[in-house]
């Protein structure tokens, strides 16, 4: 279905990208343990990072052989599975996955909106967007079994952009979830799981996914 199958050394069980677990071999139906990570681009992460360790491939970087798929209208390698028309076949979602319920932010309604507090399927969400680093970030809402609500601290200014929480006052470090100054300094706020992918891929996945904003 268009989606990377992996391989492990060990016992060469066939492991599902979108699904996270075994799908054939010796590990058939074991879950892998998912590590949320930040998809963003150079400039950002090097902001953040600046003595960060880079993964060589010989200098080439300035290219992406993948730029002409982006661009196009071609649904992965074998079309879709399941036809959704609430979006455009490359529309790029953030999707999350709490107790076999699902949802998908598009990135084009987060750009109108890069804070969203949303509740699904009884988590309290904090949805991030930073449009020009393309970068999408949730955050577990509760803080000590407290529910928090939070709003952009003046205007969106890349790694630099702050939330402030309606309960506290504290301030948070949008890109990293830490609180840096108020009642709550120190903390971090979790990150919760999620996907960037392309609409077709999700739904094609998840054909019962609630869609935020549709």
């Amino acid at each position: 279905m268009n989606a990377l199958v992996m391989y492990d050394h060990q016992t060469r069980t066939l492991w599902s990208q979108f699904l996270s677990k075994g799908v054939r071999g010796e590990l058939v139906g074991v879950d892998l343990d998912v590590i949320p990570l930040t998809q963003t681009n150079w400039g950002s992460w090097k902001e953040l990072y600046p003595d960060t360790k880079l993964l060589s491939t010989g200098g080439y970087y300035n290219t992406d052989n993948y730029d002409s798929y982006y661009t196009s209208r071609k649904p992965g390698v074998i079309g879709e599975a399941n036809r959704d028309e609430r979006l455009n076949t490359k529309d790029l979602v953030v999707g999350v996955s709490f107790d076999g319920k699902t949802k998908a932010y598009p990135l084009s309604e987060l750009s109108r909106r890069s804070v969203v507090n949303d509740d699904f399927a009884g988590r309290s969400a904090l949805v991030y967007h930073d449009a020009p680093s393309g970068t999408a970030l949730v955050y577990d809402r509760v803080v000590d079994g407290r529910e928090l609500s939070f709003g952009l601290e003046g205007e969106p200014a890349g790694v630099q952009t702050v939330l402030v929480d309606e309960q506290t006052g504290s301030r948070w470090m949008a890109f990293s979830g830490m609180a840096i100054e108020g009642e709550l300094k120190g903390r971090v706020i979790e990150r919760l799981p999620s996907h960037l992918s392309f609409w077709f891929a999700w739904t094609d996945w998840n054909p019962e996914t609630e869609l935020f904003g549709g």
